[in-house]
């Protein structure tokens, strides 16, 4: 990314500068259902002439057959390598968008519009982009940042209440792995009654651009981003192919939070008393996911498609106290299998 987030009311006039001063040889705005009707309203005024192309909402067309539409379309309104793609959507258009940007001609100019908490805190930094392959979340991808990133906090009034408990996940995540004293504010915090996220949305983004600076390519601290990822895709992988089941990503992730913190304390890396601190503030916000004690085995083995694996060997992020993760600790199908055993019970 050529310039830091842009966090704000002056998010979307920034946009609009951007693209007077650097104006591209054609604009895109890729949207899905929801945005197209309940945000592209406040982005367009900020924009000049463009075309718009709408896909349906929802992780199950996160896929190489969306991507391919998108293809068509850029290919059929004739963009070229200094056209603009502008990403307006939730981590599925953003994660999405920015793979067919990258790839359309090896590579067009793409920008960020978050308008969901999980994609204003997570998925649009970073310059992760990817689509789900044979029901593996983000299985097919690239590293490319985009040329910048704005987030409007307005943009979360338009969410429901699970889409914002959503994201607050990666919030929690992100104080965990890198500040105790950020997650023990957390302590009480009725995610429903939050009056201004964008304090919030800014410091979860301060501590994610801080680790990916260090490690754009996730080969080393970068890992730590992936604490609660590890059970939690398995977890969102197995219920999306399940007819009817399908979580949203931070319900996953806050199960995996919990998880991964009971293998932390497992190891001796994690107090009870840290360990029940954690669980007090995911359970604050989160309801359990359901699922049998028949189904664990089956959730466990997608973890063996987990990107941050080498050969065999299951690597995982766990946390050694409270406000620190430990990347690249290897854990077997039958910890994971254990883990979800507790979950069970919590």
């Amino acid at each position: 990314m050529t310039t830091p987030p842009t966090i704000g009311p002056a998010a979307l006039p920034a946009l609009a500068e951007l693209l007077r001063q650097a104006p591209p040889s054609r604009l895109f705005v890729l949207a899905d259902t929801n945005t197209a009707r309940d945000c592209y309203p406040r982005l367009q005024p900020q924009l000049p002439a463009h075309e718009l192309l709408v896909i349906a909402a929802g992780e199950e067309h996160k896929t190489l057959a969306t991507c391919a539409d998108v293809w068509s379309w850029l290919t059929e309104n004739h963009a070229d390598r200094h056209a603009l793609l502008v990403c307006l959507g939730g981590g599925v258009v953003t994660d999405l968008g920015g793979f067919c940007a990258a790839t359309y001609k090896r590579g067009l100019r793409c920008v960020g519009v978050p308008t969901t908490l999980l994609a204003q805190v997570d998925a649009a930094v970073g310059g992760k982009t990817g689509v789900d392959f044979q029901g593996f979340k983000n299985h097919i991808g690239v590293f490319q940042e985009p040329e910048a990133v704005v987030m409007d906090p307005a943009f979360l009034a338009t969410l429901p209440a699970g889409e914002l408990r959503s994201g607050y996940a990666e919030v929690i995540k992100h104080a965990l792995i890198a500040d105790a004293a950020a997650f023990a504010n957390l302590r009480g915090l009725a995610v429903a009654t939050v009056p201004d996220w964008t304090p919030i949305i800014r410091h979860s983004v301060a501590i994610k651009e801080n680790i990916v600076a260090q490690d754009p390519h996730e080969s080393g601290p970068r890992k730590l981003l992936n604490f609660g990822h590890t059970v939690g895709h398995a977890l969102e992988s197995y219920l999306l192919a399940q007819p009817g089941r399908a979580v949203r990503h931070g319900e996953a992730v806050a199960a995996g939070i919990l998880c991964e913190g009971w293998l932390s304390a497992q190891r001796g890396l994690l107090s009870a008393g840290e360990l029940a601190e954690v669980r007090e503030v995911v359970s604050l916000s989160f309801e359990p996911l359901r699922f049998a004690e028949s189904e664990i085995a089956a959730i466990a083995v997608y973890a063996l498609h987990d990107k941050k694996n080498r050969g065999d060997v299951i690597k995982c992020t766990l946390l050694r106290g409270l406000g620190h993760g430990i990347f690249d600790q290897a854990i077997t199908l039958a910890e994971i299998a254990a883990s979800l055993r507790a979950y069970l019970t919590f």
